[in-house]
């Protein structure tokens, strides 16, 4: 009897461990600063209030097509994934996932680097490129020599961030629930209708869309299922964990919603900390919750990117010496620098731009590329009930 609880406990445990591994994933610094919420949803009025669910509940069905066929056919690196679920046509799909992973690799690293400029720039009120460059010094820094501790507290920074968005909104939204519901209603006068609602739907879809290209990052936890199966209980949960975050946020940034300022405010949360209750100890709070969220979001892209062109052009043993002594090779530093350059440019672009054009830019290479290939496999293959689990050939020594 023991036995049986300790594997169920083990099984959901996992279950909801993989749930927020998404939630995880899909919450960063852009997510935390509110510049995502405003301008995928909040824009488009009183549709504000349901189209994140909607766009989650997109996210779902996918996530949990991927890791159902990643599970049932055990495959776990997106490589592997992707060759195997595109088939005969994998030449050429598979190399354009590599393309949308590499912008994935690239733009989230500078919406790091300018949601932790934006940031400091209104805690501070130093210029933003003076901040966006501190900023970058640190992920430079970390990424050289620290990644394995970034790793190991990436959860702890996830939870404390989730712990001060809840400690941060409730009380804001009880203090100003009247002013909440007035500025629902007066939306609600305007944004109530089917112009407005044809916006929302096709923006939460853009945004849905983009946040489609982590398939890759999601497809290795499925190992950890007991069954493909597992993933559709799991996806379900993310979906509600993932819908009230936002949900929360959401209701919690219509207080300012009648600020003339906040179509160009990259970090509305701050704002809404300002005018509410306890802003001497929710602003600097909030702000280094995000600031933190931001540089651990993009040292772990950062050094993933590094690893990835390092093994392309540094001889193997160089590498592994390097890792032993715990101390980065010259190529690796130097690779670092140029991403971190690359990345800072960007991030000149603005916290706004990019939130708002940049990860549209990745939904639209998405859409060929994830959107449409796999409902031509949903159909295709019914769900994949037509094709058998794949065979795995056991090498003998």
């Amino acid at each position: 009897m023991d036995e049986k609880k300790f594997g169920l406990s083990m099984k959901n445990s996992i279950i909801i461990g993989v749930a927020f591994v998404w939630f995880t994933t899909h919450f960063g610094g852009g997510f935390a600063s509110g510049a995502q919420i405003y301008s995928y949803y909040l824009r488009f009025g009183v549709w504000a209030l349901i189209m994140p669910v909607l766009a989650m509940g997109y996210n779902a069905f996918y996530f949990s097509y991927a890791l159902y066929f990643a599970k049932k056919h055990q495959l776990y690196d997106y490589r592997s994934y992707n060759n195997h679920f595109y088939g005969k046509y994998s030449k050429v799909f598979s190399n354009l996932f590599e393309l949308l992973y590499l912008v994935i690799m690239l733009l989230p690293p500078a919406v790091a680097f300018a949601t932790g400029g934006a940031t400091m720039t209104e805690l501070t009120g130093w210029p933003y490129m003076l901040c966006t460059l501190i900023i970058g010094v640190f992920i430079f820094i970390i990424a050289i020599y620290g990644t394995n501790v970034v790793r190991k507290t990436a959860s702890v920074l996830s939870v404390l961030i989730i712990v001060g968005l809840f400690v941060v909104y409730i009380p804001n939204i009880i203090a100003q629930w009247s002013q909440i519901t007035s500025n629902i209603n007066a939306s609600a006068m305007t944004t109530l209708n089917s112009e407005f609602f044809g916006d929302a739907l096709y923006s939460a879809f853009l945004y849905g869309t983009f946040q489609l290209a982590n398939i890759a990052v999601f497809v290795q936890h499925a190992e950890a299922f007991d069954s493909p199966k597992d993933s559709i209980k799991s996806n379900i949960l993310g979906w509600i964990i993932n819908s009230l975050m936002m949900f929360m946020t959401v209701v919690g940034l219509f207080s300012i919603m009648n600020d003339p300022n906040i179509s160009s405010n990259s970090v509305p949360v701050l704002s809404m900390t300002k005018q509410g209750v306890g802003s001497t100890l929710f602003t600097p709070m909030i702000a280094i919750l995000i600031i933190l969220g931001a540089i651990s979001t993009a040292v772990n892209m950062v050094a993933a990117m590094t690893k990835r062109v390092q093994s392309a052009i540094e001889d193997p043993d160089i590498t592994r010496e390097a890792a032993k002594k715990g101390k980065p090779t010259r190529i690796s530093i130097i690779v670092t620098i140029i991403i971190c350059i690359l990345d800072f440019g960007v991030a000149q672009f603005g916290l706004i731009p990019l939130v708002g054009k940049g990860y549209s830019f990745i939904a639209y290479l998405a859409i060929p590329i994830i959107t449409i290939p796999y409902i031509v496999h949903m159909i295709v293959t019914n769900f994949d009930r037509k094709n058998p689990p794949r065979v795995i050939e056991e090498t003998t020594e």
